[in-house]
């Protein structure tokens, strides 16, 4: 009976490693499958005055060939790799909305200001003006569908979020569930190995939406943590995520932000962005909040600041019916900055621009700690700028947003603790839409003459004559005569004698900004020798105006203006291009290098843990002959008790 005993067992403990073994090929692909290897032990011998005889074998546990350093690790590594290459797919669009060519943004701004030159050339030729008047329509247009192309990627980023955030939670929901059969099954005394692949397997698929970190429990279940802390998965129950409008300024910021939903709560927590690590909405939340942010702001400083400054100049000029120009452009609203949700008092902050040429692409945070105290956040770098207005001088908001090229106006006196969120640059580029049609509506012409003296005998040269106000001023000619090489006298102010200096402007009025008119000489003027401004609408001249391009020229000398942080109007472009561009090459070499780190710690997890069809194919043979030799053990010990009973029966 003893030897029948054993071929039992060894029959039996072969059969389980078949099992095993053909287990282990028919998982080959499944994803997250551990190959198994079954553990024998012998059985206690039995004590004879012999010595001990062996009883055979028994399976003692099938394992699991599992690394949890190197799972976890291959975990983390491919959720920092995905987030990683989902900023930089998204970037890759952005990217094509900041494209060069002839069909991009830059190539129609040159356009419009290379078709002011024909102006000046030829400033009563209706074609020119209309070809000019046509490339701001271009130029307009082209803004508006970049524009239009950012809400798109936006829009697709927030679908894309919202995708994650059911994947994220039916995940969560379905390794609670695992979590309960696990410790259901440690009562058994023995591993789940299948369900233990599944679990990890399930916390990979997490972590490519959302990085995790996993701490075990004496039960067998697993918690899962995000943001450091929060308990997405705590035994057999799961949290909810989701992703919202920040609880502070709500829609009016453009950013999303992650929120946690305890089981039983009705209280969302706000997770920390930075706190998030890898996965999908991570990279997401960062391309939302920062990257399309930037470009956003990029492309609406560029469309507020051509608008403003192209509006200002054409109307301090005259058209070719003696008019006095209008906006070529439909004036950008910013509307007001966005208030906190958890302001105590009701106070607003309306916005306007003052500078165009110092205008930032960026979005900005006033936190207020007193009434005329507080400070201001450059979200594109981060610089914090503090006003306290009991200062000698005062420092006050409005200064330090001057520097910034805005206008700030407060309806009230706000409480401490009162936030604003300025994001008015971000939709700007959508509204920038050309308003002049008709080339007699192109304001070409100076409103301003100016006339040197028939009779100078200096050297006295004008370099340069143009308009601060429109209509300029006073509607009398002002006739400037010099009393010397240095000095002059002015018909408007009698006797005054006035400093000159070679190649400094003489302005209309000594205000802060001067208005009416400015005009430029050098050269070495005598005595006596005169300089005229007058009206150009003065019957004294005529239609001359019509002739003039004046007006055209300082339009067209705008694309040489430093506009966007020191580069020029005409090249501003390119900068906005090189800046986004940086950005996309830095997320796709680090894309890059997550991609490599991940596939390398996955093939160092999957040497421990993947099926090798080979080494398999090998052990079922070895376990074949087992399983036969065990068979035929009990054959040989059912004829030695055949024979033994037939020699009893005798």
């Amino acid at each position: 009976m003893s030897l029948l005993n054993v071929g039992s067992r060894a029959l039996l403990a072969n059969q389980v490693a078949l099992q095993t073994a053909g287990h282990n090929i028919a998982n080959v692909s499944t994803p997250g499958y551990s190959r198994q290897n079954v553990v024998l032990q012998t059985v206690q011998g039995q004590f004879t005055g012999g010595g001990y005889i062996g009883k055979g074998v028994d399976v003692q546990t099938v394992l699991r060939n599992h690394s949890e350093l190197l799972t976890r690790q291959s975990t983390a590594a491919a959720s920092v790799d995905a987030g990683d290459t989902a900023r930089m797919a998204r970037l890759r669009q952005l990217q094509d909305v900041f494209s060069g060519g002839s069909s991009g943004i830059g190539a129609s701004i040159n356009d419009m200001m290379n078709a002011l030159s024909d102006v000046v050339s030829a400033p009563t030729d209706l074609t020119a003006r209309s070809v000019a008047l046509t490339r701001m329509d271009e130029m307009a247009a082209r803004m508006r569908d970049a524009s239009q192309r950012l809400d798109e990627i936006g829009y697709t980023v927030a679908e894309q979020l919202k995708g994650s955030m059911v994947a994220v939670n039916s995940l969560a929901k379905n390794i609670a569930g695992i979590n309960e059969q696990i410790a259901r099954a440690k009562g058994n005394g023995q591993p789940a190995n299948d369900l233990l692949d599944q679990r990890d397997q399930l916390i990979r698929e997490l972590n490519q939406h959302i990085q995790t970190s996993q701490v075990a429990a004496d039960d067998g279940t697993v918690s899962v943590f995000v943001a450091g802390s929060q308990p997405l998965v705590l035994g057999n129950k799961a949290a909810t995520l989701s992703i919202d409008d920040p609880a502070d300024f709500g829609a009016g910021s453009g950013q999303k932000v992650l929120n946690f939903l305890a089981p039983g709560s009705a209280t969302k927590v706000e997770l920390n962005e930075s706190m998030l690590g890898g996965g999908e909405v991570a990279g997401l939340l960062r391309f939302q909040n920062s990257d399309l942010a930037e470009g956003r702001n990029l492309l609406g400083r560029m469309a507020v600041a051509i608008s403003e400054s192209m509006n200002t100049q054409n109307r301090l000029g005259l058209t070719l019916d003696g008019q006095v120009g209008e906006n070529l452009f439909a004036p950008i609203s910013l509307g007001d900055a966005v208030r906190s949700n958890f302001n105590t008092s009701a106070v607003t902050m309306g916005l306007t621009v003052t500078d165009p040429t110092a205008l930032q692409a960026s979005s900005y945070t006033v936190s207020f700690t007193a009434a005329d105290a507080g400070s201001v956040t450059r979200h594109s770098d981060g610089k914090v700028f503090t006003f306290d207005g009991s200062g000698l001088p005062p420092v006050t908001v409005a200064d330090v947003f001057t520097a910034q090229g805005l206008g700030v106006t407060l309806s009230g006196p706000p409480n401490a603790g009162d936030q604003f969120m300025i994001t008015s640059l971000q939709g700007s580029a959508a509204e920038l839409q050309a308003l002049q049609y008709s080339p007699v509506d192109l304001a070409a012409a100076n409103p301003v003459n100016a006339a040197m003296g028939p009779n100078n005998s200096g050297t006295l040269q004008m370099v340069g004559l143009k308009a601060l106000t429109n209509p300029p001023g006073a509607t009398a000619p002002v006739t400037i005569t010099f009393t010397g090489p240095n000095t002059f006298t002015r018909s408007d102010t009698g006797a005054v004698v006035h400093a000159y200096t070679s190649g400094q402007p003489i302005n209309y009025d000594a205000l802060t900004p001067p208005t009416g008119w400015s005009v430029t000489v050098s050269g070495a003027p005598k005595a006596g020798d005169t300089l005229t401004i007058d009206n150009a609408l003065a019957p004294a001249y005529g239609d001359w105006y019509k002739r003039d391009a004046g007006n055209a020229s300082a339009l067209m000398g705008l694309r040489d203006v430093p506009m966007f942080d020191g580069a020029t109007l005409s090249d501003g472009f390119a900068g906005a291009m090189a800046q986004i561009g940086t950005r996309t090459q830095s997320a796709q070499f680090a894309a890059e290098l997550s991609s490599a780190i991940a596939a390398n710690l996955e093939r160092d997890r999957t040497a421990v843990s993947g099926v090798n069809l080979d080494e398999e194919a090998a052990r079922l043979i070895q376990f074949q002959q087992a399983y036969q030799a065990s068979a035929k053990m009990i054959q040989i010990a059912q004829n030695i008790f055949d024979t033994l009973i037939q020699g009893l029966t005798r």
